[in-house]
């Protein structure tokens, strides 16, 4: 859940700016997902455009444009840089897409990914907004997220406190068509130097190739990962 700055026109800039950032979309969709009259959102769109924060693909979709890249080139963020290092070579090892979460209120934010050069894939666009209500990156967040956000989000999840505490234990969680139906993931938590949980760090894929059981497969090279990771906070 995003915050309300309390600026109106600013936060529907806002969620039109998240909205795309899920997927390209057109104007139907973009009104369906931020609850904006028509006019309203192609109004707003139409000047993100104008100073390129988002741009039209081949379909006439709107998608995130290059003036946002301009700017996250100046943000120097130590999550992002250490994914930089690490995430390539998860992504060799399991041959699959791999993502990087970080947790913000009730929703977690994809905030690094890289996709497998060929074949069928999980694509997940860097700034995308997830719930924390399915899939093993959510589970992984929640899991060592504060008891209150933890309540208020079990009631409609699609797992238990008894999944979350048996992330706890073992230290990995894994998923099977909770998300999307099709895909299987795995996740790790990334701890920062004092040894709190700041992001989950997650490869995903076709069920049909990553099995109902990704972590069997996975959870060691996750598990490595996420060290590297946290060495490198």
């Amino acid at each position: 859940m995003r915050q309300n700055s309390g600026i109106g026109v600013l936060d529907k800039a806002v969620a039109v700016l998240y909205a795309a950032a899920e997927s390209p979309c057109g104007l139907a969709e973009l009104c369906e997902r931020t609850g904006l009259p028509r006019a309203t959102a192609h109004r707003l769109a139409a000047g993100l455009e104008t100073h390129r924060l988002l741009c039209r693909d081949a379909d006439g979709r709107w998608r995130p444009g290059p003036a946002l890249v301009q700017l996250g080139a100046n943000v120097n963020d130590p999550l992002v840089a250490a994914a930089t290092a690490v995430l390539p070579r998860l992504r060799e090892i399991t041959g699959e897409s791999v993502q990087l979460y970080r947790r913000e209120g009730t929703s977690r934010v994809c905030v690094a990914a890289l996709e497998p050069p060929a074949g069928l894939r999980d694509t997940v666009p860097v700034g995308a907004h997830l719930p924390m209500t399915a899939g093993s990156g959510a589970k992984v967040l929640l899991a060592y997220a504060d008891p209150r956000t933890q309540q208020s989000l079990l009631a409609e999840a699609k797992f238990t406190d008894r999944t979350l505490a048996e992330v706890r234990r073992r230290g990995w969680a894994q998923s099977a068509a909770e998300r999307e139906p099709g895909v299987a993931s795995v996740a790790a938590p990334v701890r920062d130097h004092s040894g709190a949980v700041v992001a989950a760090v997650s490869v995903s894929g076709p069920i049909d190739r990553m099995g109902r059981r990704p972590g069997e497969r996975w959870a060691a090279d996750l598990l490595a990962a996420a060290e590297a990771l946290t060495r490198r906070l």
